[in-house]
């Protein structure tokens, strides 16, 4: 079903623009391992303009939060589903303080008193009621159950019923608008209960069973839509707007801080949020540790016998191979990051290529800590090629490897939000690209269609296990004692006849395509998460229906 319709602002037909309208969602997306207090001034920074000093901001910040009640928990943890934080009511009110920061001209609120009691329901639209008085601002709300005092602050109302507007007009008409159509409000009945009471068509059945004896739902509807008194209301809201229109039309403009202080800001929020979640990058490098420990006892000074040969390229395959698996451990964090970017780019706090520099400045220096570490352990108890320079590549290789691999499972976070889906495919992608290798099948053996091409050479495998190749066999000499009198075997006829290595450029060559592998994926994540949106209602769809 395909809804039409056109947006008015100020009877003019308009975009809601982001620099002139904020939306506070039902679900609050938050950075769980924030503070109240830096999640808004982090927030602050992104879309106050650079006029304001940074302690300008931080102040203005301040002022919204005690606005909202929230100052005796400014310092405490949003928290989420590992870590214990603030409650639900408070979430929300962090999420409202958030979007009041630029004083937007229109506000729209879903559902803003959901996990709320009476008395703090009535404090936050109170004080959502104030702000708007004071700046001007136009707030759009759906809400459900308001209690009597809450209904009170509404000036318009709007009641929907199976897609119908039921009665459009002052909220304090309403009662006026029920009572003479038929249906009184009883004393001591709250309104708004009232109201949905008497168009609300999910309960039928019991309706008819109860003892009281109200008219069937849908005559209700019938009634009040084809009601007059409806239409007259209607009217005079549409006068009201041809008003406004001939008076003029003014559309404020929100002046943001710049890209670069979007960037920076970005960057140093994430990396909090990466210190702090020790699902990011903390568990992997424990895990990495414990791993390359192991390995590097099993491979202990793998020697230079004929043995050692097998034993330094399965070293090399599968070290490359788990320091890249284990990216799939950091998806269920990626996916939370997602759904963060996705609510504030609605919100025009900033855009798509601030969230990839934030996050790729961010994640470099977290990557670099959990490769070089666990990578250094493993080297040298392997007893590998000694030398400042075969260690820096295998490092860097590895290290780019990881940023590779981060970025393609960023690509499936914006693709697939889903955390099983989404590893499972992350997963299925990087076994395929480890398969063609060069390791479990010799190049010279993959079958051409497909495989070989173009599979092996778009596998950033293939280039890690080739560099890492070169970087380690050249210049040394195996003994095979299996021979009569023994013989030598180079390093260069094992990478060559054994190992099928590509042998016509440098090992550094390897490690630049790796690099432009990094920089194709970033770029590909980008452009994914700008179509995104045209996307992700079809995929949303395809995931459902499986």
């Amino acid at each position: 079903m395909k809804g039409t319709g056109d947006i008015l602002i100020n009877g003019c037909r308009q975009k809601v623009a982001s620099a002139t309208s904020a939306y506070v969602t039902q679900e609050n997306v938050l950075m769980a391992t924030l503070t109240v207090a830096e999640a808004v001034h982090y927030s602050a920074q992104l879309q106050l303009p650079d006029s304001l000093t940074p302690a300008e901001k931080r102040s203005w910040a301040d002022d919204v939060i005690r606005q909202m009640g929230l100052a005796t928990v400014a310092g405490t943890r949003i928290g989420g589903q590992v870590c214990k934080g603030i409650s639900g009511g408070q979430r929300k009110r962090v999420s409202i303080c958030i979007e009041l920061l630029a004083s937007p001209a229109l506000i729209f609120l879903d559902e803003p008193t959901s996990g709320l009691d009476s008395a703090a329901s009535y404090h936050v639209m109170s004080r959502i009621a104030g702000i708007a008085r004071r700046n001007g601002t136009t707030v759009v709300a759906a809400i459900h159950q308001p209690s009597t005092e809450v209904f009170e602050l509404f000036h318009g109302l709007c009641l929907l019923a199976n897609g119908r507007a039921v009665y459009f007009g002052p909220a304090s008409k309403a009662i006026e608008f029920f009572d003479a159509n038929g249906f009184p409000c009883p004393l001591r009945r709250n309104p708004s209960d009232h109201f949905l009471r008497m168009i609300n068509t999910d309960f039928e059945e019991a309706q008819e069973e109860s003892a009281i004896n109200l008219a069937h739902a849908a005559k209700v509807i019938q009634t009040l839509v084809a009601s007059s008194s409806s239409l007259a209301i209607l009217g005079t809201e549409m006068e009201a707007s041809k008003t406004i229109k001939q008076e003029g039309d003014h559309v404020l403009q929100r002046r943001q801080a710049t890209f670069w202080t979007k960037s920076i800001v970005l960057t140093k929020r994430s990396m909090v949020n990466m210190h702090r979640d020790i699902g990011y990058y903390w568990l992997r490098f424990v895990i990495n540790i414990t791993l390359f420990l192991t390995i590097g006892t099993i491979f202990f000074n793998v020697g230079d016998n004929y043995a050692s040969i097998q034993a330094r390229a399965s070293m090399l395959m599968f070290t490359s191979t788990f320091m890249t698996m284990m990216a799939i451990g950091g998806f269920p964090s990626f996916v939370e990051d997602m759904k963060i970017f996705e609510k504030e780019q609605r919100s025009g706090h900033y855009g798509a290529i601030e969230f990839v520099i934030a996050n790729t400045l961010s994640s470099t220096l977290y990557l670099g800590l959990i490769s070089i570490l666990p990578a250094a352990i493993a080297y040298y108890l392997t007893g590998f090629e000694r030398g400042i320079e075969h260690f820096f590549f295998f490092v860097a290789t590895l290290w780019t490897c990881t940023m590779l691999v981060e970025g393609l499972m960023m690509i499936v976070a914006a693709i697939v939000p889903d955390f099983l889906l989404g590893i499972i495919m992350g997963s299925g992608v990087q076994g395929l690209l480890m398969l063609n290798a060069g390791f479990f099948r010799l190049p010279n053996d993959l079958p051409k269609p497909i495989w070989k091409y173009p599979t092996y050479y778009i596998s950033y495998q293939k280039y890690t296990t080739q560099g890492l190749y070169k970087n380690e066999f050249l210049g040394l000499v195996f003994q095979d004692f299996g021979v009569v009198g023994g013989i030598d075997i180079s390093g260069q006829y094992i990478r060559k006849n054994n190992l099928q290595v590509e042998l016509g450029y440098s090992k550094w060559v390897d490690l630049a395509i790796l690099l432009g592998m990094v920089i194709i994926y970033r770029v590909l994540f980008l452009v994914i998460i700008k179509v995104s949106k045209m996307a992700k209602p079809f995929i949303k769809c395809l995931i459902a229906k499986v």
